[in-house]
């Protein structure tokens, strides 16, 4: 089963595809361009359709989604954690 999907190895976050990813689960991840998998930790509560963290990423880092810059971050992030708005902002303002 698949709990995240990316579409690029280079992506830095993923979408949760499942409800109910809770701190601590082992997760399974489908890079969609490579036709691989990857696992990894979720070390916080993640909820369906919101971004989980592929690496660690401090202050000022660029995200990248589906091989795009959607914005930059805000607060720590650790492999494994949601990410979202409260550790992401667009770089539009």
């Amino acid at each position: 089963m698949n709990h995240f999907v990316l579409h690029d190895a280079h992506d830095t976050v993923a979408v949760v595809v499942v409800e109910g990813v809770k701190a601590g689960a082992e997760l399974n991840g489908w890079i969609m361009d490579d036709n691989k998998h990857m696992n990894m930790t979720a070390r916080s509560d993640i909820p369906i359709g919101h971004k989980i963290a592929l690496k660690d990423m401090k202050t000022g880092d660029t995200v990248i989604k589906y091989g795009v810059d959607i914005g930059k971050v805000v607060a720590p992030i650790a492999a494994g954690e949601h990410a979202h708005v409260h550790n992401i902002k667009t770089k539009r303002w």
